[in-house]
C-alpha cells in the first residue's frame, strides 16, 4: 500500500518537441509563487560547466524547514537527517560570525537568518527531454495540468522611475580603495573584496517579473529566484561555490572579469586582454590557493583541474578555475561547507583578516550577497551557487538591494576597479529601468 502511495506521488513526464522548455519553466514559476516558500535553481542550459546534475530545479512550499542564527551547521545535519527529497536553502554570507570570532555590525536594509533550509511539499525536477514531479500535496499529473494552463501575461513595463542610491560615495569609495592598498602594502592582507550597495526605498516591483527580465538578460549557469514570505532574491550569478557528487568535490572561484565586445573581433581581442592580465591572474591564483588549502581541511589528493580558464557569458567574459578534492572518509559533507564559507572569492587572502577589514570599510551587511543558495540531496550530494549579479527585496518594507564588488590588490587602480563594479551592475540596473530588451 504505501508503495502505492509512494507511486502516485512522484512521475516522470516526457517533454514534447513541440514544448519551450524555457516557457514551461516560466508557466511554473507563476503557478509556484502562489505559495509562501519557492526556490528555483537555473541552469539555463549552460555549456559552461559539465558538472551539472538538472538543467532546473523547481521546490514549492514547505513541508518542514529549518532557520537558524545559532549552531547552524549542526543544525542542518539534524535536519537532513530525515530528508527524503531534495532540500533546497539558502547561507548568508553572516553565517562567518558562527565559524570565526567576527560580528556585523553594518546597516542591514533586509534581514535573513544565517541558514535557511526546507523540505518542500512539491518538487519540480526539470532536464531538457523531461519533467520528474514529486508532490505531497497533489497528483503530478494535475500539478502540470494546471501549469500548462498558466497564461503568461504579455510584457508590460513598469511606469515608475525609481531612484536608485549608493550606500557610498563614489569619492569615498575611490579613497577607501587607496587605503585598502596601503593594508595590502603593510602585509595586512594580498587581496580583498571589497563591495559596495546600491539600494532603491520605498518603491514596488514584481519581483518574479523582474527575475525573468534578469534571467533574460543575463542567462547565468547558478541563477536562481527565491521566494520567502515577503523576502526576495533574484539571482543570476555565473559562479559556482561548492558541489559534492560521490565523494568528489569542487569549487570553482571566479576572478577576473572584462566586458563583451560589440563585434566578434573586439570579443577575441577583450578574451585575450583579460588571459594576459598579469592582474587578473595574480588574483585568481591567489584565490585557487585559498580554496585549495580551504579543501584540504576535509579532502584529500586536492588539485587544480584547470586554471585560469576563460568563460564568456552574455554580458561580460571571466576568468574561472576548478579546484577538485575526495572526500576524506568520516568526514560529513556539512563541515566540508563549514570549512570553506565563506567562499574564498568573496573575501579575500587571508581569509579571516580580509573579513575583519570588510566588516570596517564596507558600510552595509551583505546578507544573501556573497552567500550561497542550492541543494542537497538524501545521500549528502550538494551544489551549492555564489550569491551575486543579484537584487534581493523585501515586499513588505518595499526596499531593493544590490550589491556589487571586486578583488583589490596592490595593482588596483581605483578608478578601474569602480568602473568593474558599473559593469557588474549593469544587468540589474538595465531591468530596472527597461525591462526586457
Amino acid at each position: 500500500m504505501e508503495d502505492n502511495k509512494s507511486a502516485l506521488c512522484q512521475e516522470r513526464f516526457k517533454i514534447d518537441s513541440d514544448i519551450d522548455l524555457a516557457v514551461l519553466k516560466e508557466k511554473a514559476l507563476h503557478w509556484a509563487c502562489s505559495y509562501d516558500t519557492v526556490c528555483f535553481l537555473e541552469n539555463n542550459n549552460s555549456k559552461i560547466s559539465a558538472y551539472h546534475q538538472v538543467e532546473g530545479l523547481l521546490a514549492i512550499g514547505e513541508k518542514r524547514s529549518i532557520h537558524s542564527n545559532q549552531n547552524s551547521f549542526e543544525r542542518l545535519k539534524e535536519f537532513h537527517q530525515t530528508a527524503t527529497k531534495k532540500i533546497l536553502g539558502f547561507l548568508s554570507y553572516d553565517l562567518k560570525n558562527e565559524l570565526e570570532a567576527l560580528e556585523s555590525n553594518n546597516f542591514e536594509g533586509i534581514q535573513v537568518p544565517n541558514l535557511h533550509f526546507f523540505e518542500p511539499e512539491i518538487l519540480i525536477e526539470f532536464r531538457l527531454d523531461e519533467i520528474n514531479i514529486e508532490s505531497d500535496l497533489q497528483s503530478p499529473s494535475s500539478i502540470l495540468k494546471e501549469i500548462h494552463e498558466i497564461v503568461l501575461k504579455s510584457d508590460v513595463k513598469s511606469t515608475q522611475t525609481p531612484e536608485i542610491k549608493a550606500r557610498i560615495s563614489k569619492a569615498d569609495y575611490l579613497n577607501t580603495i587607496e587605503k585598502l592598498r596601503q593594508h595590502i602594502r603593510l602585509g595586512d592582507f594580498y587581496e580583498i573584496n571589497f563591495c559596495q550597495e546600491f539600494y532603491i526605498e520605498n518603491h514596488s516591483v514584481d519581483p518574479l517579473e523582474l527575475y525573468l527580465n534578469l534571467n533574460h538578460l543575463s542567462r547565468a549557469p547558478f541563477s536562481a529566484f527565491y521566494k520567502w514570505n515577503n523576502r526576495y532574491l533574484m539571482c543570476s550569478s555565473p559562479e559556482r561555490f561548492l558541489q559534492k557528487n560521490g565523494d568528489k568535490v569542487i569549487s570553482q572561484p571566479i576572478k577576473g572579469t572584462i566586458r563583451r565586445g560589440e563585434t566578434p573581433q573586439e570579443d577575441q581581442m577583450l578574451i585575450d586582454k583579460l588571459r594576459n592580465s598579469k592582474k587578473d591572474r595574480a588574483e585568481n591564483i591567489m584565490i585557487v590557493d585559498l580554496v585549495r588549502n580551504d579543501l584540504s581541511r576535509t579532502c584529500s589528493n586536492v588539485k587544480v583541474e584547470e586554471l585560469l580558464g576563460i568563460y564568456s557569458f552574455e554580458q561580460v567574459h571571466q576568468m574561472i578555475s576548478t579546484i577538485s578534492g575526495q572526500l576524506q572518509p568520516d568526514v560529513h559533507f556539512t563541515d566540508v561547507i563549514k570549512h570553506a564559507f565563506p567562499m574564498g572569492s568573496m573575501t579575500g587572502a587571508p581569509k579571516v583578516s580580509t573579513m575583519q577589514h570588510i566588516e570596517h570599510y564596507e558600510r552595509s551587511r551583505r546578507g544573501l550577497y556573497s552567500g550561497a543558495v542550492g541543494y542537497i540531496t538524501p545521500s549528502g550530494d550538494f551544489d551549492l551557487n555564489v550569491v551575486i549579479r543579484s537584487m534581493v527585496y523585501d515586499a513588505q518594507t518595499r526596499y531593493l538591494s544590490f550589491q556589487v564588488g571586486g578583488a583589490i590588490v596592490w595593482d588596483s587602480n581605483p578608478e578601474a576597479e569602480y568602473e568593474e563594479c558599473l559593469l557588474k551592475a549593469q544587468a540589474m540596473r538595465a531591468v530596472l529601468f527597461d525591462g526586457y530588451h
